[in-house]
């Protein structure tokens, strides 16, 4: 092995290499129930001494420092020299230095629509049909992750570029568990007992969500993603896939028929708290709050793994408030499909040290090393669910171990002026009371006038 590990707090207070510089370790060696197997097995596999890697990213502040962190045992086992930035503006800068020839080794895009841009201009390096299979074997719903760090390079073929490293989840619903239990009403499992419960709620003069669109400039945009979860309830990965890059029209029947899934829960006047007048007025940050007065305004949230941010201050995850998993349709066997998001690491400056990181990235301790950290998830098969920060990180990262198919926020896909635009006005004119039919049209008017 070319630089073993210390064993022992007191001798990892003694460390002076030079690739702690930006980073310590957080865990002693044996500790912690990592897989420290897989990486003494790297750092034995691979020795650069005398080799630098340079990493830009969009993490800052407390991320950042977990992610330095875990760069660190990379350089104490390889006696690389590494380096980190953060930034937010990486996607102005990152096309700059690209275009100046002077890129970073490593880059981390917050979302696959500028990898696919950089990859188009040949700005990214292949990882390989090896690493491809890798990821396919190894990761939850390890095609997909594959499909979606795919891009056409600057001859137009189509190329595994993009490590998906570190995601987030959508497909959520979020509840109080002493109401569901004052109530005598079951988790659903599947979408079929998720509207029956709807109904059932409804039935003892109660309501059963809380729905909030707005959001100032950005209004609309919690609609998008209930489309986009049923769009994967409803319709085949290839399809869902179809209708981001407009292969398929918007106003196809099946995205309408999806919009009007959405219009279901949402534009019932009894299923929403303050009616369907107060959906599209009511902050998507205040809208949960409805579950936690007493008595409950709502029994159900659909929101993604940040809203706990906006739930009331003191309130336990676990306990005080759950999730589970928006289901999928047991009728229609398309497996449990998961909506998220995601940072996507790529080669841009290709170098021993690149080559080596991206191997590290395949060991499961890069992951758990990360788990321990909050925010952190991960479909890595081999990496051990015990090492997760808290029993909610733990509970969504087996959502992920149990998905199917996972698919990016299909609003962030699309041009700007549609996914970022008149999606999400059309879904604030839909919950207004605009016909289906209509809004899809019009959505698909502005993505022609883009052509």
């Amino acid at each position: 092995m070319k630089r073993p590990l210390y064993a022992g707090v007191a001798a990892l207070a003694l460390m002076t290499n030079a690739a702690l510089a930006d980073g310590h370790l957080p865990i002693a060696p044996g500790e912690g129930g990592l897989n420290w197997a897989s990486l003494e097995a790297f750092g034995a596999a691979n020795n650069l001494e005398g080799e630098e890697l340079t990493f830009f990213g969009p993490w800052l502040a407390g991320e950042a420092q977990s992610f330095k962190d875990m760069m660190a045992y990379f350089g104490e086992v390889t006696g690389a020299k590494w380096s980190y930035v953060g930034s937010d503006s990486l996607e102005q800068q990152i096309v700059i230095d690209s275009e100046a020839g002077s890129p970073p080794n490593l880059v981390a895009f917050p979302q696959p629509g500028l990898a696919a841009n950089m990859a188009s201009r040949g700005f990214l390096k292949s990882l390989g049909s090896d690493t491809a299979d890798w990821v396919t074997e190894n990761y939850a719903a390890g095609s997909s992750w594959v499909d979606l760090g795919t891009y056409a390079d600057a001859s137009g073929n189509k190329d595994f570029l993009g490590f998906f490293f570190n995601v987030n989840v959508k497909s959520l619903v979020w509840y109080i568990p002493e109401n569901f239990e004052d109530a005598g009403y079951d988790v659903p499992t599947t979408m079929e007992e998720l509207k029956a419960l709807t109904d059932q709620i409804v039935a003892d003069g109660e309501t059963p969500w809380c729905i909030g669109l707005g959001s100032g400039g950005a209004t609309g945009w919690p609609a998008t993603d209930w489309v986009e979860d049923l769009m994967l309830r409803t319709q085949p990965p290839e399809v869902y896939d179809q209708w981001v890059t407009n292969d398929m029209p918007f106003n196809d029947p099946r995205v309408v028929a999806a919009i009007e899934e959405f219009g279901a829960f949402a534009r019932v006047e009894e299923n929403v708290a303050g009616g369907t007048g107060a959906v599209a007025t009511t902050d998507f940050r205040d809208s949960p709050k409805g579950m936690f007065s007493t008595p409950p305004q709502c029994y159900m949230h659909r929101q993604a793994s940040f809203i706990p941010a906006y739930f009331p201050e003191g309130t336990e995850l676990g306990a005080d408030a759950d999730f589970f998993y928006f289901p999928a349709y047991e009728s229609k066997d398309l497996g449990k499909p998961v909506l998220g998001g995601g940072t996507i690491i790529s080669i841009t400056d290709d170098s021993k040290a690149a080559r080596a990181f991206m191997e590290f990235l395949k060991t499961p301790f890069a992951h758990e090393i990360m788990m321990t950290q909050e925010g952190f998830l991960t479909p890595h098969k081999g990496a051990n669910p015990e090492t997760y920060f808290s029993d909610t990180q733990r509970g969504l990262g087996d959502i992920l171990l149990n998905a199917t198919t996972f698919r990016f926020d299909g609003s962030d896909l699309m041009p700007g002026g549609v996914g970022a635009g008149t999606f999400w006005t059309g879904m604030v004119d839909y919950a207004g009371g605009k016909p289906a039919q209509q809004v899809a049209d019009e959505i698909q008017d502005s993505w022609d006038a883009l052509k």
